[in-house]
């Protein structure tokens, strides 16, 4: 029998997770795709802890998926926009929220009802890009695992992200 690792699994989820696993920020990046950009507003809708969510939010800017932008001259007031990295979460967001809906509803339902631009009820449903088809559990498995650290891109990974992100 071969000896097992003691190093944890190289996982982009754990990357992720370092970023947005925590409630407070994905609340403050499901605010803000809710057009609610303001600090006080994200205080308000998601009752985070002042400091909590001020961290929260540093913490998604320094990551790129947050931006943010004066909109008070005479204080320093910003508004937080999402950046083409955050719009990927949005996703996330639909998929969690659905989840909960299903799963978590009171018996008065769900608390609120998104419809899609055609006027139908959203339901969210992962398929492949290249097949079209629906993805279910047992319908995938890895090609390529890395155990460079955990939570570590591989040196590959790196060397690919820095060249084609032109920094």
């Amino acid at each position: 029998m071969a000896p097992s690792s003691t190093q944890p699994r190289v996982c982009s989820v754990v990357r992720t997770l370092d970023i947005v696993g925590e409630k407070w920020a994905l609340l403050a990046v499901r605010e803000v795709f809710l057009g609610n950009r303001r600090f006080d507003e994200m205080i308000r809708q998601t009752g985070a802890p002042r400091d909590t969510l001020a961290a929260r939010l540093r913490t998604l800017v320094g990551a790129g998926i947050l931006e943010r932008r004066p909109y008070s001259g005479h204080l320093a007031r910003f508004e937080y926009y999402l950046t083409d990295v955050g719009q990927d979460l949005y996703p996330v967001i639909l998929t969690l929220r659905q989840w909960g809906d299903r799963h978590l509803a009171s018996e008065d339902g769900p608390p609120t009802i998104f419809t899609h631009r055609c006027g139908q009820p959203l339901t969210t449903r992962l398929v492949c890009e290249s097949c079209g088809e629906p993805v279910a559990l047992g319908h995938t498995r890895p090609v390529v695992e890395r155990r460079d650290g955990p939570g570590e891109p591989s040196a590959g990974a790196k060397a690919s992200s820095s060249s084609s992100s032109g920094k």
